[in-house]
């Protein structure tokens, strides 16, 4: 494989998500370079529908290429796939489409009325990443293991719609369910004008829980993953779990203001985690 193929990719987490990336990068390789490789399509997959004018493929071909993977050129994604399909031979390109299904859907839905329909949504823009994950981090799953994945999945993008009330609001889109903001009497004119009252908190903490819901089961079967798999799922649920106390911090505004986790807490919680894996060797390398 080409290694600057793989260097974009490695690029293109690092630019993107560096609590992703910090997490992943003590991997060993292959592992680390498909982590890489799938952040890097998901990526593309997403601003496909959030940036169209700077994506260099729509959502639709970027289907129509992963489906006609073989004969894909043009772009070092599909090389750097064909790699990561021929290395992690158990891995299942369903999700992958599910990714795509999930990222369409943003085009036509812009609002949701359940939880039912949140979570649905969840899982296929973000539980699927768990499934795509599973083969790459792990030699073996089973369905509790990939059950567990899913909602690590889910429990993160939760803490990415709280991030991004303000940026989604001003963008036309509304993923707090209406029957929370009901609940908890918070209105859609509130949510326009980026309202933070008692009413919003309460239905933030209530978001929150669910997230955090999904965090514990999603770390239910860490201990089963080979060492470093299992350093780097911990840090990456802790990097994106601190996004929500950073949203405390900033006093529940995420209309004005983006909840960021700055290296210096990740450098902690690092410390942290890695105190139980520093007997297996496991730790070098990472932040």
């Amino acid at each position: 494989m080409n290694e600057d193929i793989l260097k974009q990719c490695e690029d293109m987490i690092a630019k993107g998500s560096s609590s992703f990336y910090q997490a992943f990068q003590g991997l060993p390789s292959p592992r680390r370079e498909a982590v890489y490789v799938i952040y890097a399509f998901c990526r593309m997959i997403d601003d496909s529908v959030d940036e169209p004018d700077e994506s260099p493929y729509s959502i639709y071909e970027l289907r129509h290429y992963f489906s006609n993977l073989d004969d894909a050129k043009g772009h070092f994604i599909w090389p750097a796939l064909r790699w990561l399909f021929a290395s992690f031979p158990q891995l299942d390109p369903g999700p992958f489409l599910r990714q795509m299904e999930g990222q369409l859907t943003d085009l036509v839905q812009t609002s949701y009325n359940t939880m039912a329909e949140l979570e649905h949504y969840c899982y296929l823009v973000a539980g699927t990443v768990g499934e795509m994950l599973l083969p790459v981090l792990r030699n073996e799953s089973n369905a509790d293991v990939v059950a567990s994945g899913i909602a690590l999945g889910k429990g993160m993008q939760i803490v990415n719609i709280i991030r991004d009330v303000g940026e989604d609001s001003r963008r036309g889109r509304r993923y707090i369910p209406l029957e929370l903001m009901v609940r908890h009497g918070y209105t859609e004119h509130a949510l326009l004008h980026g309202e933070v009252n008692t009413s919003f908190i309460s239905m933030i903490h209530e978001l929150k829980q669910t997230a955090m819901i999904w965090f514990e089961k999603g770390l239910e079967n860490v201990h089963s993953y080979p060492p470093s798999s299992g350093l780097a799922v911990e840090l990456a649920a802790a990097f994106y779990g601190s996004i929500l106390e950073a949203v405390e911090e900033n006093h529940y505004d995420v209309f004005s203001r983006r909840a960021i986790v700055n290296d210096e807490r990740k450098r902690s919680m690092y410390r942290n985690i890695a105190t139980k894996y520093a007997r297996v060797g496991v730790t070098e390398g990472v932040l």
